[in-house]
């Protein structure tokens, strides 16, 4: 079984959860501020949600945003492979 390095308390939307990873603590606190953030913005925007339904919009938009981005990185691969040919 693998053996993590990392392991660091965060908080997001009020809970304490632990990260266990072989990142470095520092990006692993940041990736959690960004999503505490992102789960915060959608409270704001959808208050009578509970926890668990702003949570799930969370995900869903964080993997609308990393699809869209994929799509851009990959149409500048493509692009650049066809100016390299």
């Amino acid at each position: 079984m693998a053996e993590y390095k990392n392991r660091i308390a965060v908080d997001i939307y009020n809970q304490q959860y632990t990260l266990v990873g072989e990142d470095d603590p520092e990006h692993m606190r940041y990736v959690a501020g960004l999503v505490d953030a992102k789960i915060r913005e959608i409270g704001v925007r959808s208050s009578g949600l509970d926890t668990t339904r702003k949570a799930v919009l969370t995900a869903v938009n964080v993997m609308d945003d990393y699809v869209k981005l994929k799509e851009k990185h990959d149409a500048l691969v493509k692009e650049m492979e066809q100016r390299d040919n």
